[in-house]
């Protein structure tokens, strides 16, 4: 029951079979077999299946895209603030980047530059690779049984 005195309760959203289908704008098959998979989270609520949003937010994935990253590149990831200043982080020498698992036939060292960029406004400090040396390095998804 909500309170009556102005404050605002959490409210648990919940979603029928059909609802989740439409939230997340697949077919029902697809819900039962995700379901099926392990790939969706539901509750069973007597002889009801139900799914909360914060799970049915959780299978949706963002793919982002080169001009938005490079985008985002270019701002301060913790105040948004967008002068960044170019540098370098220093140690004994240079830091790499050093991919765990690489492609095992490649004619290139592992280590991947990084570069270093410093928020004026706040000082974050914020870290960039050249991702198209990542990439060459690293080996494709296959599937999650590889991981």
């Amino acid at each position: 029951m909500p309170e009556q005195s102005g404050k605002k309760t959490a409210r648990h959203e919940w979603y029928s079979i059909p609802e989740a289908a439409e939230y997340l704008g697949i077919s029902e098959p697809t819900i039962y077999r995700w379901m099926r998979d392990g790939f969706l989270s539901f509750y069973k609520v007597g002889g009801s299946t139900r799914f909360s949003q914060e799970g049915l937010d959780a299978v949706i994935e963002k793919t982002t895209g080169r001009k938005e990253a490079e985008a985002a590149a270019g701002q301060c990831a913790a105040c948004g603030h967008g002068i960044l200043l170019d540098g370098h982080l220093q140690g004994t020498g240079r830091l790499y980047f050093k991919p765990v698992r690489t492609k095992f036939w490649v004619f290139a060292e592992s280590l991947v530059p990084t570069k270093a960029k410093v928020c004026a406004a706040c000082g974050y400090v914020q870290l960039h690779v050249d991702t198209t040396k990542l990439r060459r390095l690293v080996p494709e998804k296959r599937d999650k049984a590889d991981e």
